[in-house]
């Protein structure tokens, strides 16, 4: 699914109006609708509701919704903003003239001085006072009524958008300045925003609204950001051939593992094997053999000369996927073999974990790495890599300044992690859960990287199927062990199985 700007929303808004012969109030009641029936369908008519209106078109969308909910026998009282007294634009104006005239709504035009109505807990509020146009951060008098929804422990939908929350990026941001909302209902795209984990608590929970907006506008748009969906997975999976060997599905090594943590080079081997590379060979340390040889059989074993840690890194030309990092510490002859490696590397990379760390201690490393390979680093990782950021929202924006100069790509791993190409674009996922919130649970997406690059999957295929098919396994895995009890050996486990259930099973 494609997520689309804030002006890209509002070009495809306007080419709807102009070539679907339909007009802005009727899509203003489509999304009335929407909301209406989501609220009606989740709340009894019986619930006190407050309902806050700006002066533009998001106001327009409160205020229609108040007369459809008044319809099917709420009660709202109607807040409708216009500060000063000649701010509201035509179609709330409209709006306006039509909740005037229906019945069980008591409507409060709030033209200058405002005291603020008794809400609490028993209440639902629907926000609209400002959506997507919303150019700057609120200020005066609306910080005091946010502020004052958000303490009141109303539960709170929110029309679009979150108000006080900007579509894209939210440099500098007030979050008590922010409606929190419960509920954020859509208007036929999620927004950027809502995939930053700066601004969940904000969002709440997320529903997107179809209005019917022109399908072949939505088609014909580029998009910079897409939110990757399992039919988007589906697509690049392909069943294998009767008559296939393991030599038509490329070699992986895994440089993995020092003393005392050989249980990364485990995860990230069980994550390749399981991910469908025709060879895996695992190198580690001397201490990693008996651990190997015995926690995955399947696997090949190559021995580095040093007892404890990885002192030389060079795979050769025989694999078809190299990956680097688990577990592998950061002792200075680790690091200097993986500076040797790169300085010579001239295909595209895996690199996770410790091999990031170990960058970190030599940053010049970074001008070495091939174009085209995959960094995977958590927010801490990445920080040590590319300096400090305040929040996931500079750390993102961040990533894609790092990928476009370095040409390589970048993992970003979260809630939603995010893939982010050399050409700055950039690719949520959508599966996962919190149960994949375990130690080793990246190691086993080292792995399932490194299985897929293997096969041979491009870079970019590799890194959004990897991040897609790990956290359908991550679900698979809660089902059984429940949100606490999954482990990344869990996780790894349920690789095949994500990859047969995604392929074989209707897109969601």
């Amino acid at each position: 699914m494609k997520i689309f700007t804030a002006e890209e929303i509002k070009e495809i808004f306007q080419y709807t109006v102009d070539t679907d012969n339909v007009t802005t109030l009727e899509l203003i009641e489509r999304v009335a609708e929407g909301v209406a029936c989501e609220v009606a369908a989740k709340w009894n008519t019986s619930k006190p509701l407050a309902v806050f209106a700006g002066p533009d078109t998001n106001g327009a969308y409160a205020l229609a919704t108040s007369r459809l909910l008044a319809e099917q026998g709420f009660r709202p009282e109607v807040f409708l903003f216009n500060i000063g007294g000649d701010k509201l634009n035509d179609e709330c104006a409209a709006e306006k003239s039509l909740l005037v005239e229906a019945p069980g709504v008591e409507l409060t035009e709030v033209d200058k001085r405002f005291s603020l109505p008794f809400l609490d807990e028993s209440y639902l509020v629907i926000d609209g006072l400002f959506g997507i146009d919303l150019a700057q951060p609120l200020r005066g008098g609306f910080t005091t009524l946010v502020q004052y929804i958000n303490e009141s422990n109303a539960t709170v939908v929110s029309i679009d958008i979150p108000s006080g929350l900007s579509s894209e990026w939210n440099p500098g941001i007030v979050s008590r300045n922010v409606i929190r909302a419960h509920l954020t209902l859509a208007i036929q795209f999620p927004h950027l925003s809502f995939f930053i984990s700066d601004y969940s608590d904000m969002v709440g929970e997320w529903k997107v609204l179809d209005i019917g907006l022109n399908s072949h506008k939505i088609r014909t748009t580029s998009a910079c950001y897409h939110i990757v969906e399992r039919a988007d997975i589906k697509r690049m999976l392909t069943p294998r051939k009767p008559d296939c060997s393991k030599a038509d599905f490329g070699s992986a090594v895994i440089y993995a593992g020092s003393y005392g943590m050989m249980g990364a080079a485990v995860l990230a081997g069980k994550g390749a094997l399981r991910s469908g590379a025709g060879k895996v060979t695992m190198y580690a340390p001397r201490c990693g053999f008996n651990i190997l040889q015995t926690a995955i059989p399947e696997a090949m074993f190559r021995s580095d000369t040093n007892d404890l840690v990885i002192s030389e890194i060079a795979p050769g030309g025989k694999y078809t996927s190299v990956a680097i990092g688990p577990g592998i510490g950061t002792n200075d002859r680790t690091i200097r073999a993986l500076d040797g490696f790169l300085a010579a590397a001239n295909k595209p990379v895996i690199l996770d974990a410790d091999a990031l760390n170990c960058i970190a201690a030599s940053p010049s490393m970074l001008n070495s790495i091939p174009v085209l390979s995959i960094i995977t680093p958590h927010a801490g990782e990445f920080d040590r890599l590319f300096g400090a950021q305040s929040c996931m929202d500079a750390r993102l924006r961040k990533a894609i300044e790092v990928a476009m100069h370095y040409k390589f790509f970048i993992i970003l791993k979260g809630r939603y992690t995010a893939v982010v190409r050399p050409d700055g674009k950039i690719y949520f996922n959508s599966s996962g859960t919190p149960a994949m919130a375990t130690p080793g649970a990246g190691d086993v997406l080292t792995g399932v990287l490194s299985g897929f690059m293997a096969q041979p999957f491009s870079p970019e295929y590799s890194s959004i199927l990897a991040v897609y098919v790990h956290g359908v396994a991550g679900e698979l895995a809660a089902e059984e062990h429940g949100t606490y009890g999954v482990t990344a050996g869990d996780i790894a486990d349920k690789i095949g199985c994500a990859i047969q259930q995604i392929m074989t099973k209707p897109s969601r």
